[in-house]
């Protein structure tokens, strides 16, 4: 349904205390906090869990795969569920175990 991640997504005062957790579990060396967002590994629109500490990660803006990419591969993971494509246990598999291959493991990028 249109709209719906907005009903769920966590506020910044929730997420940005595990933000910065991450950034250090992850040893970035990299620690302004504005050059990441705190990303739901299964995405919303795939019905992750918006406040589990275990979906969400510091997510890096820059590099060849970033927060950026990453949405474009969860628009095509959605819109491929929502068409009877893929079902939405391989999108959810596909992108929990390495979400750059997401699209050639479901055989649709």
């Amino acid at each position: 349904m249109s709209g719906w991640t907005a009903t769920v997504r966590p506020p910044t005062s929730y997420t940005n205390p595990l933000k910065t957790q991450g950034i250090i579990d992850y040893g970035y060396s990299d620690t302004n906090m504005s050059d990441y967002e705190e990303d739901h590994l299964v995405p919303l629109e795939l019905g992750g869990a918006p406040r589990d500490p275990g979906n969400l990660w510091p997510e890096p803006h820059y590099g060849t795969k970033t927060a950026y990419t990453k949405d474009g591969t969860e628009t095509k993971l959605k819109n491929a569920v929502c068409n009877g494509t893929i079902t939405l246990s391989t999108a959810r598999s596909a992108i929990k175990n390495n979400w750059t291959t997401a699209l050639q493991v479901t055989g649709i990028g």
